[in-house]
């Protein structure tokens, strides 16, 4: 999207879907954490339908690792463990494929990737309460049909 504006652009987006608006910074912040976890599952339910396979656990990597509460909203959202980390995935992956393509580790790609989740720190987002608000949001979005059977209270 075009830069400039994006709490007017949001809030007229939201009323354009029949949206709350938020009023304020934070409660733009959390409408486009709220998006972001949204269009998580939604990407989830994507990968499944196009693979034929399940998905047990959803990998956050990037920036987005830091960010607590998008990887609890995601966990929330979609109904499954959220394992965040590394945070410098893009450099990480790519310095060590170039090792290992010099000879230089002598790993294949899953031990390359285990040798990660030994020495990097990662957290786990375990998801808490039901689905019910967000399969409702997602449906006044279009998307979030696939339900996910969770079995704590929100």
């Amino acid at each position: 999207m075009a830069p400039g504006r994006m709490p007017d652009r949001i809030a007229a987006a939201c009323r354009a879907t029949g949206q709350p608006v938020p009023e304020g910074r934070a409660a733009t912040v959390r409408c486009v954490l709220d998006s972001l976890a949204l269009a998580h599952h939604r990407a989830v339910e994507d990968a499944q339908r196009l693979s034929g396979r399940s998905v047990d656990v959803v990998r956050v990597v990037g920036g987005g690792a830091r960010n607590a509460l998008l990887c609890r909203l995601t966990a929330d959202d979609c109904g499954l463990p959220v394992v965040a980390g590394p945070a410098e995935a893009s450099a990480l992956g790519n310095v060590l494929v170039q090792a290992r393509a010099h000879g230089g580790t002598g790993e294949s790609l899953a031990g390359l990737r285990a040798l990660v989740a030994r020495t990097q720190p990662l957290s786990r987002y375990e998801p808490r309460g039901t689905t019910r608000a967000w399969r409702a949001a997602g449906q006044r979005l279009g998307f979030g049909q696939t339900p996910v059977a969770v079995t704590a209270e929100e």
